[in-house]
């Protein structure tokens, strides 16, 4: 088995491990991300080697956010392939999680996997056998339209963003249930969507607005959506995000798992 490195780099947050099978990574380094691309692919190249500890290295994957002003995959794939001479592979950050979920986490077990993060904005992807589905352009759920008469997507109604713009609040300082209640509606309304797209046996649901406390109730979203979603005559099995901070680092070992 080859020996690698598994990161997930977010707006916020770096997360880097090393693995020497694929099922299982050693205790993460985390660290702020640099805002400087330049500084963080020098941090990024020296994390990589701390976590190694003087082990060769086979290979290295992950996932990247997108919203990181300055960070462009294409240009971090091929440094971190010069840097390190290692084939490196990355992916969309919500895309890689969200096999971490079908494979190692809550939707293991089912063939075809929507997952569905809904944080400060809402990402996602679809799942097929353990692998990310082809695709030309990414997936993007939460840019659905939701509200036709002003063009407003899933994200602009559910998002964390759009919580806080709309009260002058973080999420985490609303608790009124009527709030709650009405992201549930609106979650189900683009879970619809989806599930009428892409057909899945299990869909799970990820990101802070989902898992953080408070949240918008899994329970509810689930006895709207048996309201909307009649064609089927079943709904798929609506299950909560198990992988919490590290779902990243699985699912890029998900992704080399499968090359």
């Amino acid at each position: 088995m080859k020996n690698s490195v598994v990161f997930d780099i977010g707006a916020t947050k770096t997360r880097i491990a090393f693995t020497e099978n694929l099922e299982k990574f050693e205790e993460p380094l985390v660290y702020f991300t640099p805002a400087s691309y330049d500084e963080g692919i020098q941090t990024m190249v020296a994390a990589v080697k701390k976590v190694a500890n003087g082990r060769k290295i086979h290979q290295i994957a992950g996932g990247m956010t997108r919203n990181i002003a300055g960070w462009v995959y294409e240009k971090l794939t091929r440094d971190l392939n010069e840097n390190l001479q290692i084939p490196a592979y990355l992916e969309n950050d919500s895309a890689i999680v969200g096999l971490g979920e079908a494979v190692f986490g809550a939707g293991r077990g089912y063939e075809i996997v929507a997952y569905v993060t809904v944080s400060t904005g809402v990402g996602g992807a679809k799942i097929i056998n353990g692998k990310i589905d082809e695709n030309a352009y990414g997936f993007e759920p939460g840019k659905q339209i939701i509200d036709i008469s002003e063009n407003k997507t899933l994200e602009d109604l559910i998002s964390g963003r759009a919580l806080s713009k709309k009260t002058g609040k973080h999420p985490k300082e609303i608790t009124d249930p009527a709030v709650w209640d009405e992201h549930a509606r609106l979650l189900a309304v683009g879970l619809n969507n989806i599930i009428v797209e892409w057909s899945p046996n299990c869909v799970v649901l990820g990101g802070s607005m989902i898992t953080g406390d408070p949240a918008i109730p899994i329970d509810k979203t689930e006895a709207y959506l048996k309201d909307i979603l009649k064609i089927f005559g079943v709904i798929p099995v609506i299950k909560k995000a198990e992988l919490q901070d590290f779902g990243g680092l699985w699912g890029a070992m998900a992704y080399l798992k499968g090359k």
